[in-house]
């Protein structure tokens, strides 16, 4: 399957585009800023804003995807400035998922959302409606994290985990809402 994946130099996307090409898929990963990181991982790098729609547009259509992958977020690596970002992780999750559906032109798409408190829903509700997946991902913890010591309370993930479910559940039924948290 050839895979769009928006959102590769993230915490999700690093691990996720060795286990695609593992899999047999041809990945184009998409990047604001890093495409030497996404080349070195094997994929095709794309180096585009989702904010500026007709270069999205070109970008996905350019590459003919079969499948649109949305791991996006705008968060700081620095866990103290976390709370400054939810406005533009907000924005990327409501504008942003709204560009890639549109640069999608109806191609399935399988997003990323989160399994706790605020949650998502008008991001899940394009998706949806869309007749696309949703991946609710508990909170991480893992290298690269904020939570690199050790897990937080649940609902929680391991970003290895969710990275190596998120491949399984490429082919899950459209309009299906999945948690991907640990039992």
């Amino acid at each position: 399957m050839r895979i769009f994946l928006a959102g590769a130099t993230g915490v999700v996307g690093v691990r996720l585009v060795p286990l695609l090409l593992g899999a047999g898929h041809a990945v184009a990963g998409m990047t604001r800023s890093q495409p030497d990181v996404v080349a070195a991982l094997g994929a095709e790098p794309v180096v585009c804003d989702v904010y500026d729609l007709g270069a999205l547009r070109r970008a996905v259509r350019g590459f003919a995807p079969d499948l649109v992958l949305h791991q996006l977020t705008d968060l700081p690596n620095d866990r103290s400035r976390l709370q400054a970002s939810l406005e533009a992780n907000r924005r990327i999750r409501s504008e942003g998922t709204r560009n890639l559906l549109d640069a999608a032109g109806g191609v399935r798409m399988v997003a990323q959302s989160i399994a706790f408190p605020p949650g998502a829903p008008e991001h899940e509700r394009m998706v949806l409606d869309a007749g696309g997946v949703v991946l609710r991902y508990g909170v991480f913890y893992g290298p690269g994290t904020y939570h690199d010591e050790g897990p937080p309370p649940p609902p929680r993930i391991h970003v290895d985990e969710a990275a190596r479910r998120t491949v399984e559940l490429l082919d899950a039924p459209p309009g299906t809402v999945l948690d991907i948290v640990e039992a």
